[in-house]
């Protein structure tokens, strides 16, 4: 791996690492208030928001940002970043422990680097997707996922009742067709992630945002897992001058290809 790579890796490691300290001493101990859209916002939020953004202008000067609490207009740099300060503000508001930092960078509107971390569990996940056909980088990483710095893969079983999907709030309508074991736990990033590293057979997010996705989308598909988006067209490249703050991408993400016919119908009809 180039110095670039090493520097970005190491970047967001230190820099999650230092706002998720600060973080679990605010964690469930703080008042939210409720948004234009509906979902919560704190004031740790903010603060992790402002000293993520601020750490980025620092190290990188050059990267634009994209970020769900100050910025969510697509920029016009090659790079950019986008993050999600604190995903799953309710479940940290509520004292639930399954919550994390999302870091995501672009290259020309596409991701190449992700890293999320979830301090509460002891988790940091991370991962390098770079496609060769696309042929635009001079020093592109190696595709691999990993947790906790040992690389991870999706299961390649088949379904049985023992397995388990993941839902969101907004996709339960669902459960009755689902053959496997359920589980909800209120954070897009994550539900993605368990797919990513076999702890999950599949998962379906209906309104996830684009700070929501853009980290897990690297780790889910340099580990293996199959991502299905259920809009009408591919998430990226981003647009430059796009407003993504209410741009929801409903996405269904699977262990393997086999996975796909059998889950697609069930799920579908999220997307529209």
């Amino acid at each position: 791996m180039t110095d670039f790579w090493n520097q970005v890796l190491n970047f967001a490691e230190t820099t999650t690492f230092r706002v998720g300290n600060q973080l679990l001493k605010d964690f469930g101990n703080v008042k939210a208030d409720e948004k234009a859209d509906g979902s919560l916002v704190t004031k740790s939020d903010k603060w992790a928001d402002r000293e993520i953004r601020e750490a980025i202008a620092s190290t990188f000067p050059t990267h634009g940002i994209l970020t769900e609490e100050s910025q969510q207009i697509f920029p016009s740099n090659e790079w950019c970043w986008i993050i999600d300060p604190l995903d799953a503000t309710t479940n940290f508001a509520k004292g639930m422990p399954i919550w994390g930092t999302c870091m995501g960078l672009l290259y020309r509107g596409t991701p190449i680097f992700g890293y999320v971390n979830l301090p509460p569990l002891r988790q940091s996940y991370y991962g390098f997707y770079y496609q060769e056909h696309q042929n635009y980088l001079s020093n592109p990483p190696i595709t691999r996922a990993f947790l906790n710095h040992r690389q991870i893969h999706p299961l390649k079983d088949r379904i049985t009742g023992n397995h388990l999907f993941n839902l969101c709030s907004r996709s339960t309508k669902i459960i009755p067709q689902l053959p496997t074991k359920i589980r909800m736990i209120g954070i897009a990033s994550y539900n993605f992630l368990l797919v990513a590293s076999g702890t999950s057979i599949g998962g379906i997010e209906a309104t996830p945002r684009i700070w929501d996705i853009a980290a897990s989308w690297v780790i889910a598909k340099a580990a293996g897992a199959i991502w299905i988006p259920l809009g009408s067209a591919d998430i990226f490249p981003l647009k430059i001058g796009k407003d993504y703050l209410s741009h929801p991408f409903p996405t269904l993400v699977v262990g393997n290809e086999e996975l796909v016919p059998y889950f697609l119908p069930i799920v579908k009809s999220l997307g529209r």
